[in-house]
This record gives structure tokens, C-alpha cells and sequence, in this order.
């Protein structure tokens, strides 16, 4: 059962794989993976980051703690940019200082809700299942938020399946749900 240190280090040493892999694929099944230069470079971004994720449902794991905040900082910031609009009770001070005011509640919100709604350690998040979600997510940013090719983005999604997929090996709980 390896800790921290070793998932991330396991995902650095071992990203080549995951090119040889994709390269592979793309070589022999014609899938129209891209690995261009942004594409590699995001990959092993997505793919290191997936060698740990699934610790995220541990409460003392540093991933866990890492991306309690990030969660809670996107839900208020997004809050606010939805609340603003909507408050008009005086001067743009005011309406700026109680949209942040009900944008940090909702942040509040999310910090407490994300452990509330995790499922136990070692459940459904170290599955199979949610490595194809992590996968399917870093296709979706590749495609919609960065506007990368398709081919491109694919590699992302590919990358973050098996970095996430590394994970579940090290821990010997490769299993579906």
C-alpha cells in the first residue's frame, strides 16, 4: 500500500509508458490520438496528478486536503460571478461585498460538502469506473477549455485514464466499480 511519495514518484518514472502506450495504439489501431508538444506535456500533468487522485477520498491524504480548497475557491468564485448580477441592494460596494458574502458562504458550503459526500476509502472512487470519469474530464478540458484538437485531447483523456489506472495497480484494487 504505497503512500504519497510513492504513487507521484511511480507516476513520474513511469509517464514513457504511457506515450509508448498511446503511440502504440495509435500506430496499430489508427486512433487518432495527437501527441503534439502542449498534448505530452499536458498529459503528464494529468497523468501524475491521476497517480495519487484516488487517494482524494481519504481525509488525511494530501490530495484530499489539496483539493478541498481548490473546491471550495472554484464554488465561491463561481458563485460570485453568477450572484453579482443578480444583487442590486445600494452602492457597487455593498453589492460587491454581499455577493462575496454569499459566494464565501457557498464556499463554506463546498469545503464541508466535499468530505460529507465522499464515499469511504478505497470505495467506488478506487475503481476502474472513475478512472474512465478522470479520463472523460481531462478530455473535456483538453476539448472545451483549452481548446485543443480532438486528437490532442484524447491523449489527455488516455493519459489521466492510465495515470489513475497506475494508482489502482499500486494499490492492488484494480476492480471495475
Amino acid at each position: 500500500m504505497p503512500n504519497y511519495e510513492a504513487h507521484v514518484l511511480s507516476g513520474i518514472v513511469t509517464y514513457p509508458l504511457a506515450v509508448l502506450v498511446a503511440a502504440l495504439i495509435k500506430t496499430y489501431t489508427g486512433a487518432p490520438l495527437e501527441l503534439t508538444t502542449i498534448a505530452t506535456v499536458l498529459g503528464y500533468g494529468f497523468y501524475v496528478l491521476g497517480a495519487d487522485l484516488p487517494d482524494m477520498d481519504h481525509p488525511n491524504a494530501l490530495i484530499h486536503r489539496g483539493t478541498k480548497p481548490i473546491v471550495a475557491v472554484l464554488a465561491g468564485g463561481a458563485a460570485y460571478v453568477n450572484v453579482l448580477p443578480e444583487i442590486n441592494v445600494g452602492d457597487p460596494w455593498i453589492n460587491v461585498t454581499v455577493a462575496w458574502t454569499v459566494s464565501a458562504l457557498i464556499g463554506l458550503g463546498a469545503w464541508v460538502g466535499f468530505t460529507a459526500v465522499m464515499p469511504k476509502h478505497r470505495g467506488i472512487v478506487h475503481s476502474v469506473l472513475f478512472a474512465g470519469v478522470y479520463g472523460l474530464t481531462a478530455f473535456g478540458i483538453g476539448s472545451y477549455g483549452l481548446n485543443l484538437s480532438n486528437g490532442e485531447s484524447m491523449f489527455l483523456g488516455l493519459a489521466a485514464f492510465l495515470g489513475y489506472t497506475l494508482h489502482l495497480i499500486l494499490d492492488r484494487s484494480l476492480k471495475l466499480i
